[in-house]
């Protein structure tokens, strides 16, 4: 059962926390107590963590948990918690793993010697778990098992039989399974309550990226799809999949300016809140300088923002800033501003939503600029994710109300430009900036493409960056022909921008 909205019922049950915030929001809440829950995923991709997270949550509850382990052992186990800053105390551990099976000389290497079943395997699991009579049962896993009974439907019935007795002493069962079977297991499916699936793929450079779905939740609604998460120390966060329509409140659709008085006259009269502009053109340009800019007038109003860094130096940002007049450091220092600086290569599409979402939620952010998303493009597995990806989070940002500045490069200076991704039907304004030839100097110019939300001049108007003035934008280029093909043809006189020219 699926919910894209994450909104749970009135009438949901009491649900038990999983000890991961984000896993608990995609399952509207957490699990529901007293069930069989699978958690299954190859190895290495954060099982045992998630469990210990799982059983460390309880404890803070007060409740009494059992680790009962097959293919680690305690010492192993408790070097996993030291990693992580944790302690097991108030946690049993359960090593199945007698004397015989440490034995390198012995042939066989399953935990008993060959005469003892594995019926009596289960029976010394079901005498382990009354003695302790614990609330929180993590079982680890699932593969040994599957070895000892060496045929399905032998296999089926013990863990039938075992869900039995579990179910009966109230317990919470999280059965941990690393895959390794030739064939996919579906019988686990069927008789667990629920079953998670945790994955890992690997990038050709970079951090891997780590994935989780929730495949089923019987008599639960949970938000479905693929989510992110990321284990580090300390710490292991899952980043629900963004899902827009949750986040819909009402927005006033103000205009506010950008902080260049000929800029706002050429996108009709502003920035509108709940809107999206692209910045689109070589480098070099000035694409920074004017989202900078806009950005700096929305401080100077009082705004909060969040300005992402994918290419250049937060560093490097303030001193150049700082240069032209726009000192970002007052509002830096104050939190009013924050510059984060993004790679690429250790971030997963599900966080950076995550950091958004943090920042307009949490920091209430009202102004958000992505720069650029050349590097951010980089990061996706594919142009398609991409553009699913920026649709969603776009939506978000203007159901919030916040303005949106995005930064895409193109590649060239004069005529056959391209940008590697195209954004242009996803934003709401599209600023198109232009190299061209004049007067025996390399110029820029600035069009407004398309907008949706206001009556934008569709001239074409020289650009110019001054140190200490910003940024200078000119009379429309009547007299040039030709400028966005980046072959202009001049026709007569034109008064271009001096460096002495007012904005």
């Amino acid at each position: 059962m699926t919910s894209d909205t994450a909104q749970a019922h009135t009438n949901t049950p009491p649900r038990l926390s999983t000890g991961v915030p984000g896993l608990d929001t995609v399952l509207l809440g957490g699990l529901t107590p007293n069930r069989v829950y699978l958690l299954e995923g190859s190895p290495g991709t954060g099982k045992t963590t998630f469990a210990l997270r799982f059983l460390l949550a309880g404890a803070e509850r007060g409740e009494k948990g059992l680790y009962i382990t097959l293919s680690e052992s305690a010492e192993e186990l408790n070097d996993v918690a030291r990693s992580h800053d944790w302690t097991l105390d108030g946690i049993e551990v359960f090593e199945l793993l007698d004397e015989a099976g440490r034995d390198a000389n012995i042939e066989q290497s399953i935990l008993y010697p060959s005469e003892i079943e594995l019926g009596e395997t289960v029976q010394t699991i079901i005498d382990e778990i009354s003695r302790v009579q614990p609330s929180l049962v993590v079982f680890d896993s699932l593969s040994e098992m599957r070895l000892l009974a060496q045929d399905p439907l032998r296999y089926r019935r013990q863990v039938l039989s075992l869900k039995r007795f579990l179910s009966s002493r109230a317990c919470t069962v999280l059965l941990l399974d690393d895959k390794t079977s030739t064939v996919a297991d579906l019988q686990l499916h069927s008789i667990c309550h629920g079953v998670i699936t945790l994955q890992q793929t690997t990038r050709e450079y970079g951090a891997e990226n780590r994935h989780l779905r929730v495949v089923k939740m019987r008599g639960q609604k949970y938000q479905g799809g693929i989510h992110d998460f990321a284990i580090d120390t300390g710490r292991v966060s899952v980043f629900p999949r963004l899902v827009a329509s949750a986040h819909r409140i009402r927005v006033v659709h103000d205009v506010v300016s950008s902080g260049i008085p000929r800029l706002d006259q050429i996108l009709g009269g502003g920035l509108t809140r709940g809107s999206s502009c692209l910045l689109l053109g070589p480098s070099g340009i000035g694409k920074t300088t004017t989202a900078v800019q806009c950005m700096y007038a929305a401080l100077q109003r009082g705004e909060r923002a969040t300005y992402y860094l994918f290419d250049e130096g937060r560093s490097t940002l303030l001193w150049r800033s700082r240069a032209l007049g726009l000192d970002l450091e007052p509002y830096v220092n104050s939190g009013q501003c924050t510059l984060t600086q993004i790679d690429p290569a250790d971030l997963s599409t599900g966080e950076f939503a995550s950091m958004v979402v943090d920042a307009v939620n949490r920091h209430q952010a009202s102004f958000v600029a992505l720069d650029s998303l050349n590097a951010y493009m980089q990061a996706m597995p594919g142009q398609s994710y991409l553009l699913l990806h920026m649709h969603e989070l776009l939506t978000y940002l203007g159901h919030r109300g916040v303005i949106t500045m995005l930064v895409v490069g193109q590649h060239g200076a004069v005529g056959n430009v391209r940008a590697d991704i195209d954004l242009s039907y996803l934003s709401d304004t599209t600023l198109l900036f232009g190299y061209f030839e004049a007067q025996g100097a390399v110029r820029s110019s600035i069009t407004a493409l398309k907008s949706r939300v206001g009556n934008n001049e569709r001239t074409i108007c020289e650009f110019r960056i001054n140190d200490g003035t910003g940024v200078q934008i000119g009379s429309p280029l009547s007299t040039f022909e030709g400028l966005l093909s980046g072959l202009p043809v001049y026709s007569g006189p034109s008064r271009m921008l001096d460096a002495d020219d007012q904005r």
